[in-house]
Formats: structure tokens, sequence, C-alpha cells
């Protein structure tokens, strides 16, 4: 019965997410809270949601923090090379600006945190994707799968757990597995291309000159309106990150394309808060915080706190700018750490009311005795949908063993079981389990069931594409 509430509450939520009947954040608390009445453990709620938010809560205060440091980083410039190397490179070109997407995502993820790659890569894309009107959910599928195939370096956590699981080295894992995985991150590459096409296809070939002038125009009309309307000025407050240069007079027809990248900018290079005098020391604060994250130096939760509050005294040393900068952050900050809360509750009464282990134990025993030498290619398989259902801690902890118990009674060694576990991450980094995904759809706008909709069945090639890869190279 409760293997069955388990799948039911699942479904419940995602499909009334991705109809858009209920928010996420709602569907999050009311749907488990639901479910843990129908299991007939109501009197218990309190004590699973206290569980749930306990083990998330570092969790949440790092998300909290690294959202206030890597907006104060952007606010201050750091990133801004970044961007404008970007830019270049995609010239306004919707194909160009997706495999860029991939790209930065992909790099940036190489510090194996995925709330500090989505943070990075959806402010450096969001403003290229909202001029050229490119559809978001685009943005934030290659961004995840790109990460999901990233987050499997020895440091980003699937690979450690699998190693620690089994008793296995991390390197012996994750080496012999980098072919398959440089496949599945070519596939996402290639996906980035074919969706890019796709939009430029939709959208057209548009130069820098014509998205420059049609601001222009935009930007005209909005304060036409504004005048006309008696209004003081909220309907320009929107440009204070995502305006530049194009009012200043440059001329609209100049041919060299250079200067046009230039004048398209993506962050005002002339806003106030803008540090260039202290940008090697924000590029050394970062790169050592990103340093101690691999290192393990300190929790995580702990190296942001230092690194936010570094970050706010040494860059706006007044106490009004501080509170300008946080009061400016304090809307991303509320939206994710709200949603981090709430999956806490999901999270709980999974894991409180037993459905989790139920869940797993049946699918465990639905496996057929002849496949047993065949269990790496099974435990690939099933790592699709066990680690999108539930966290990777449940699925690596609990899961595993047991499977890697049934492939070594048919001669499949823990080596290729804990290779084979790996296959399912690029779906994983959007389950509905993952916090970082709601830092990804939380700051592009984008709702989490219009995300999933779009993402799950791409995810799900990519995975397959790198299980493919594993059997062809002998690796799984």
């Amino acid at each position: 019965m409760l293997t069955i509430l388990g799948f039911a509450m699942i479904a419940t939520f995602l499909v009334l997410i991705m109809m858009k009947k209920m928010s996420p954040i709602a569907a999050l608390v009311l749907i488990p809270a639901l479910f843990c009445v129908f299991v007939g453990k109501g009197a218990k709620l309190g004590d699973y949601v206290i569980d749930g938010v306990t083990s998330l809560a570092p969790t949440a205060a790092m998300l909290m923090f690294a959202i206030v440091y890597f907006g104060v980083m952007i606010d201050v410039g750091l990133f801004d090379p970044v961007v404008r190397g970007i830019l270049k490179f995609a010239k306004a070109d919707p194909m160009r600006i997706v495999v860029g997407t991939a790209i930065l995502a992909a790099i940036v993820s190489l510090d194996g945190d995925g709330s500090t790659t989505f943070m990075i890569t959806v402010s450096a894309m969001y403003p290229l994707y909202k001029r050229l009107k490119m559809s978001l959910v685009v943005m934030t599928g290659v961004a995840a799968m790109a990460n999901g195939v990233m987050n499997t370096l020895p440091w980003g956590g699937p690979t450690a757990r699998a190693a620690t699981a089994l008793k296995l080295d991390a390197s012996d894992i994750f080496v012999p597995m980098i072919p398959a995985l440089a496949v599945g991150l070519l596939g996402v590459f290639v996906l980035s291309y074919v969706l890019g096409k796709r939009e430029r296809k939709r959208l057209g070939v548009l130069t820098l000159n014509e998205v420059l002038v049609e601001e222009k125009v935009e930007e005209t009309e909005t304060v036409l309106v504004g005048a006309g309307s008696g209004a003081s000025g909220p309907g320009a407050s929107g440009t204070d990150k995502v305006t530049g240069g194009v009012g200043s007079g440059t001329d609209a027809d100049a041919d060299a394309e250079e200067g046009d990248a230039e004048r398209f900018q993506v962050l005002d290079p002339n806003r106030a808060t803008l540090r260039p005098k202290l940008y090697w020391f924000n590029a050394l604060l970062t790169l050592t915080l990103l340093t101690a994250m691999i290192m393990e130096w300190l929790p995580i939760p702990v190296l942001f706190l230092i690194g936010a509050a570094l970050a706010l005294t040494v860059n706006f040393p007044h106490i009004p700018d501080q509170k300008a900068r946080l009061a400016a952050h304090a809307d991303n900050v509320l939206n994710v750490s709200g949603m981090v809360f709430a999956a806490a509750v999901f999270t709980g009464v999974l894991q409180g009311t037993g459905m989790v282990d139920h869940m797993a134990r049946w699918m465990v025993d639905v496996i057929p005795e002849g496949m047993g030498p065949h269990m790496a290619l099974v435990t690939g398989i099933l790592s699709l949908p066990l680690t999108y259902f539930m966290s990777n801690d449940g699925f690596y902890f609990g899961v595993l063993p047991v499977l890697a118990e049934a492939g070594a009674a048919h001669g499949v060694t823990p080596l290729e079981m804990a290779r084979a576990s790996l296959v399912g991450q690029p779906l994983h980094m959007s389950s509905p389990l993952v916090p970082a995904v709601y830092v990804l759809v939380g700051m592009a706008k984008v709702e989490f069931g219009d995300h999933t909709k779009f993402v799950v069945k791409w995810a799900a090639l990519t995975c397959l594409l790198i299980l493919g890869a594993g059997i062809l190279f002998g690796i799984i």
C-alpha cells in the first residue's frame, strides 16, 4: 500500500504543477500532508516536516548566502568579461546563444555545485534570452542537462556517494566513465545546437543592429506611454541591469560587428554598483571560495556566509549600500529558500512514512531473475526514475547496495554497478527534490511545470546516450 501511495503522491504532484493547477510551493506542502493523512500517520506530520526541514536547513542557508554572494559579484562587474565573451560568440544568433548556454553551464559546473552553476549561467544568459524573445525553458533545460552530466565529477556528490556506499575508490569509478560522460556532454551540445536552430527558425536571424533599433523603439514607446499616463517612471524601472549603451547616441547603422557587440550590452556598463578597482580582489575571493568548496575546508553554507559578508563589507563599506544590495536580491532569496523548505515537507513525508523504502524494494523485486547477469544495465535504467523520484542519498545509500548484492550473485562487479548508477544524473538535476533546480527556474522566471514538461524527455535521452556509450566502450 505504501508503494502505491508513494507513486500516487509523486504523480499527483507532477500532474498538478505541470497542468498549473497549483503552485510548486503549495503542491510541495499540501499534497504530502494529504497523503500523510491517507497513510494513517497524520499525527506524526509535524515530526516528519521538522526532520525534513532539519535535513535541508544547511542547503537553504547555503542557497540564501550563495544568492547574495553571486548577486553582489554580478553587481560589481565580476562576470561582465564572461558575458561580453559569450555575447561576442553569440552575435544575437539564437543558435549560438543556446550553444553558449550549454558551454557556460558545463564550464561553471566544474566547481561541483549545481546552485552556483545555475546562478552564474542564468545571470549571464537571461537578459539575452529576454532581449531576443527566446524560449526560457530552452535555457533552463540545456543548463540543467549540462550540469547533470558534469555533476558526476568526484567532488560533485553522486560519485562520492556511490564510492562510499560500495566501499570503492571514487577515481576507479569516475576515470573509466570519462569517455561515456564525454559522449553525454557532446550529446547535450548537439541537442543545444538543434534547439538553437529551432529557435532561430522561429525567431529568424537577427543582427545586433536590428536588436538595437527594436530596443530603442521599445524604450521610446515606454517613455511615451509613461508620460501620457502621468507615470513617474516605473515603466523604466526594469532597465537597471538589462539596458546599456543604446541611448548613448551610437549610430545603429554602423557596419562593424565588434562595435555592435560592444553596444549590445547585457549588463549596464555604467551601473553605480560597479567596482572596477576591486575586480581582482573579487576574482581572488571567488576563486578562493570555489577552491575551499572543492577541498572541503569548511562546510559550504559557512563558506558562503563568510564570502557574502566579506563581499558586502569590502565592496560596499557603507551600511545603506549594503542594505540596498540585500534588498535587491531579497526576492530571489525568498523564492528559493521558500521552495527548499516546502520541498522539506515533501521529502520528510516520503522518508518518514517509509514510502521511499517500499518504492525502492518494489523496484528491486520486480526485476526478473533472468536479468541477473545484466544487473549493470538494469541499474543504469533504474537510475533514471529512482534518482528522479528520490534524493541521491536515498538512491546511493539505500538502493544501490541492494542492487549491487544482486549483481554480485551473478558475477557483476561493484565497480560496474557504481558506474551504471551515475547514468541518471542529467535527469536527476531536474527532480523536484533537488533544491538547485528551484534556483534555476526561480532566477529564470520559468514555471517549474513548464521546465519539467520540456526537459524530462531530453534529459532521459541524454541518460540513455551515456548508458549506451558505457556499454559500447565496455565500461558498464
